[in-house]
């Protein structure tokens, strides 16, 4: 059975969208620009499962090495130069708080493990008002990350002989599942803990996934007008969603907000001839999406260290970057490296993550903050005579 297609514009320009959100939310301008973050979770579950489920239907299996490898040769080679760069020039130039947090996030990033640990450190997603942490943003891409390691194996299981169903009815269970996570653990106050937990967001993965078992048929004369309902519906969340004040996001608002963008998605693969699809196919879009993954990496750090520049002049260093990025660096790695691959390529993983590894080590923190003790002397001994209190 044929399934997804293996590379269509429209999706291309999907995350072109994604990443103009992001930017225009943390350059104050779109509330709701932060939800790219979920059209990329909903992309990124409905193209993998395709892959993989195309896999399993001609070889009756999954090969999960050569999964991974093809993860690790696009992912990670943006990801080293970015970490790389970004903290040697944190530690030349930015203030010591800033060098003291990018040093301790760095090894959770390259572990995959960020979303964690910010969690563990109480690091508030929506707090505008604290230091700016240069990796915090890899939140999005460690979920990714746990995705790409956990549903390959049990897709591995499920979709043995290319039984689909099983994928469709795992995929939707455990979409609910974890929609009553973030339901129960919900804090109105601030909900950090259910917006980056793995847990709590894999819906958003899945429900992309679950829309990539539907077998590929013709859509039918209805699909430009559901594109379009769709469309409307998520420009208006945009619009009107603001953060941590929009809890009804977190009651099921961000569900449906996942299942309208996997809908989009699939419906864009499957009607590519409908006026939303050809609009996604056009070539600025796409081109965008092209660069949106190291577009993403970048755009951050450049925020948080250049604050006092104006927004627009960030986006274009930051897209600058991204295009170097792509054309020096991810695309050769990609494509052309035959080093990359096979056994060399396991030595060259290995060596790259000790030297990753090594860096944080090597790189001196800053001293600790002083304490002024005679302050502390001073509150000890109680209030001086004719003090109040």
């Amino acid at each position: 059975m044929t399934f997804v297609r293996a590379h269509l514009p429209a999706l291309d320009g999907v995350r072109g969208v994604a990443i103009l959100g992001v930017l225009l939310f943390h350059s104050g301008v779109l509330p709701g620009g932060f939800l790219g973050v979920d059209l990329f979770f909903a992309l990124s579950g409905y193209l993998i499962t395709g892959q993989l489920l195309r896999e399993a239907g001609t070889t009756g299996t999954v090969s999960l090495v050569a999964f991974w490898g093809r993860r690790i040769r696009r992912l990670l080679p943006a990801l080293v130069v970015l970490l790389t760069v970004v903290t040697v020039l944190v530690r030349l130039v930015a203030p010591p708080d800033v060098v003291r947090t990018t040093l301790a996030d760095g090894p959770w990033v390259q572990a995959n493990l960020v979303n964690w640990h910010l969690l563990a450190e109480s690091s508030s997603y929506w707090d505008r008002f604290g230091p700016g942490r240069v990796f915090e943003h890899l939140w999005s891409i460690a979920v990714e990350e746990q995705f790409y390691l956990a549903w390959p194996v049990l897709l591995l299981v499920l979709a043995r002989g290319a039984r689909r169903r099983r994928v469709a009815v795992f995929a939707a269970l455990a979409s609910v599942a974890s929609l009553a996570l973030m339901v129960a653990l919900a804090d109105p106050a601030d909900p950090t803990r259910v917006y980056t937990g793995t847990d709590t967001r894999a819906f958003s993965l899945l429900l992309g996934a679950l829309v990539a078992t539907w077998p590929v048929r013709e859509a039918g004369r209805r699909a430009g007008a559901v594109l379009l309902l769709l469309v409307a519906g998520l420009g208006a969340v945009w619009v009107l969603a603001d953060g941590v004040r929009a809890t009804w996001l977190f009651e099921g608002g961000l569900f449906a907000h996942s299942l309208a963008s996997a809908l989009l998605i699939g419906l864009c693969a499957r009607a590519p001839h409908t006026l939303v699809a050809r609009a996604l196919a056009w070539r600025p879009l796409r081109w965008t999406g092209e660069i949106s993954y190291s577009l993403y990496l970048w755009h951050w750090p450049v925020f948080v260290l250049f604050p006092a520049q104006p927004a627009v002049v960030l986006c274009v260093v930051s897209a600058g970057l991204a295009a170097l990025s792509k054309y020096l660096v991810e695309d050769p790695v990609r494509f052309h490296a035959k080093w990359a691959r096979g056994r060399a390529g396991a030595a060259a993983f290995a060596a790259v993550m000790t030297g990753l590894a090594l860096l944080w080590v090597v790189l001196p923190a800053p001293a600790p903050p002083p304490v002024e003790v005679t302050e502390l002397g001073t509150f000890a001994a109680g209030p001086t005579p004719g003090s109040p209190g």
